[in-house]
């Protein structure tokens, strides 16, 4: 990559991107036809924002693997679950550091279209490794096939929340990355309806560790999908860059490190909403399948349909929310309602015998809430320059709390069970109700930017653009 080329790719995640008449478009071979024009509506939303979505898609599709082959893996591989959980704290080892230099680097040194290329590459080996180690009962080299897999994984979704401020940043973003979760999430939902299946079809032929190996390795086709993604959209921002003339960041513009110690008090705080909210929803689903068999009686199909109904309802409600949210505003009491229904939902688990799918339908609502009100918020506060740091050390912060909560959970699990393990998930979520309550505080103190309506928001952003239109 060129000099200027690597200048380019290092963008402002743009200067008022779209809108801006000053630009002028040099749309070569394409008339300026709204599908080929990276100004339209058209053009950003298809291919654009699919592309975006399913960058992640081979992403989430691996990472649980084990949760949607957990009594397989421990009995193929003569494992407990301690060990088995060990598979996700692996995963999350490497992204308590190597997530936020994943965003410095995407900022700094790469740039988002080749730090998703190469973050994607590492997804794609880890799973191969992943796989190889199953395939030949080496449960060491699965460890660290996980290990890779984490490198690539966490780094991966920063690029994606990158790519789809760059493209969309202003009053679609909060339904753009409830667009995205939701094909995320697809990826989740896919995987644990289709890996017991697929497995139980090689085993008629191949049995044991072998037969979940090559399960694995179909598994590893999504990653190269995904890879394929993104040197797709690698091309189209490319080109964007060139068309709509985006302008360079320059030296001094240019995040340093040190800068991440000016980050305002909110950007911690979110962080702390999101590892505290996180920790109690996705070790609970890497847990879940014998829970829901243990507790509920349900046989192994059912007890992973339960167990995928938190995607599978996210995938669908997530656009929405999204969508609610930009015309509505008020992110930081959406982020509470969120969490304190997911509360609700733990202790219905916990404490009754209510039909299981009634709790995890509604907290596929509830994680859909949160996640389309909490991630886009950091595009509020941080300036575009620092937003893959930003996003890296948010990812980092929640792999922290990931990697340590995976395998407490897993020795819960083992020496008092999942009752003492749902009082525990939900001290978590307690922890995270205090930190958005300080977080609603700090921004009042602050201004109210952060809980904002739709319609103050978008006056103000229209009044920023006029004054910068006189500036010019």
């Amino acid at each position: 990559m060129s000099d200027t080329e690597n200048a380019s790719e290092k963008t402002a995640l743009i200067r008022n991107s779209y809108e801006d008449s000053d630009y002028e478009e040099e749309l070569e071979g394409c008339s300026g036809t709204p599908p080929c024009n990276p100004r339209s509506c058209l053009h950003r939303y298809f291919p654009v924002l699919i592309f975006i979505c399913f960058l992640s898609f081979g992403s989430y599709f691996c990472y649980d693997n084990p949760a949607a082959l957990q009594d397989t893996m421990i009995r193929d591989l003569d494992i407990d679950e301690g060990q088995f959980m060990a598979f996700y704290s692996f995963y999350s080892w490497p992204n308590v550091v190597l997530c936020m230099f994943g965003g410095y680097l995407i900022d700094r040194l790469f740039g988002v279209r080749l730090g998703s290329i190469i973050f994607s590459l590492f997804v794609t080996v880890g799973q191969v490794i992943f796989a190889l180690g199953s395939l030949f009962n080496l449960y060491g080299l699965m460890c660290f096939g996980r290990f890779v897999f984490g490198i690539g994984g966490e780094s991966l979704a920063v690029a994606q929340n990158t790519f789809a401020v760059k493209w969309f940043q202003g009053k679609e973003l909060n339904m753009v990355f409830g667009l995205q979760l939701s094909f995320s999430r697809v990826g989740s939902t896919v995987n644990m309806n289709v890996m017991q299946p697929l497995y139980n079809l090689i085993d008629e032929h191949i049995h044991g560790y072998k037969c979940l190996g090559i399960a694995l390795f179909i598994g590893a086709g999504t990653c190269i999908f995904s890879l394929l993604i993104a040197f797709t959209l690698a091309f189209f921002d490319k080109r964007a860059d060139r068309i709509l003339k985006r302008q360079a960041i320059s030296s001094e513009e240019m995040i340093k490190f040190r800068d991440i110690l000016t980050f305002p008090m909110p950007t911690w705080l979110i962080s702390v909403i999101c590892v505290a909210y996180y920790v109690a929803v996705f070790p609970f689903i890497g847990l879940g399948l014998v829970f829901f068999e243990m507790k509920f009686g349900l046989n192994p199909t059912s007890a992973n349909a339960v167990n995928s109904l938190v995607y599978i309802i996210s995938a669908g409600a997530s656009p929405f929310f999204g969508f609610l949210i930009d015309r509505i505003g008020k992110n930081v009491f959406w982020v509470i309602i969120g969490i304190v229904i997911t509360l609700g939902c733990h202790m219905m688990l916990a404490f009754t015998f209510m039909n299981p799918y009634i709790p995890m339908v509604i907290m596929g609502l509830s994680y859909s809430i949160l996640a389309s009100a909490l991630w886009p918020m950091v595009a509020l506060i941080i300036p575009a320059h620092q937003l893959g740091t930003a996003y890296g050390i948010m990812q980092a912060i929640q792999n922290l709390g990931l990697a340590v909560i995976s395998l407490t959970a897993g020795i819960i699990v083992d020496k008092s069970g999942y009752l003492i393990l749902e009082v525990f998930f939900m001290a978590w979520l307690c922890l995270a109700l205090i930190a958005a309550v300080l977080l609603y505080l700090v921004d009042a103190a602050r201004g109210g930017k952060l809980n904002y309506s739709s319609k103050k928001r978008n006056a103000l952003k229209e009044l920023e653009d006029e004054e910068k239109l006189k500036d010019n």
